[in-house]
């Protein structure tokens, strides 16, 4: 099973009502878990939940670093580390700007651009899912 099906997979589970998956395919064995949407919650309008988010202007010239998959964000290389990168660092394109751990991988997230790091969007250890926000940058 190759990262992309594995991805995939995690993708189409998080959009599915399945609240529980195991799968073994040879030396790879995969479970899945997430908590069950109470009914009511699941029959909300989506329109509710949109205006419930804060609003963000257009005319700014931030933008955001954004999680490439699922995983657990860390903004060191190791614990008691340096941090990659802190506010107001500017960094290079395809410098390391965090690392994100997903089934024991380590994954390197590259900054797309040169930019400047306006904040960190995201706590050390913090699970994210696929295109999160994690950092609010400015392109330099």
């Amino acid at each position: 099973m190759e990262m992309q099906d594995i991805f995939s997979l995690l993708d189409r589970f998080s959009a599915s009502s399945v609240t529980s998956l195991e799968l073994e395919m040879g030396e790879v064995r995969l479970k899945l878990g997430k908590e069950a949407v109470p009914v009511a919650a699941a029959a909300a309008p989506v329109q509710t939940v949109q205006e419930s988010r804060p609003q963000v202007e257009d005319d700014s010239d931030d933008t955001t670093v954004n999680a490439p998959l699922v995983g657990t964000f860390y903004a060191a290389p190791a614990p008691g580390e340096a941090a990659f990168v802190t506010v107001g660092d500017h960094v290079k394109k395809g410098q390391t700007v965090c690392v994100l751990e997903a089934m024991k991988m380590m994954s390197e997230v590259p900054a797309p651009m040169d930019c400047e790091i306006l904040e960190v969007l995201v706590k050390d250890g913090e699970l994210v899912g696929y295109d999160t926000p994690l950092f609010r940058v400015r392109e330099l």
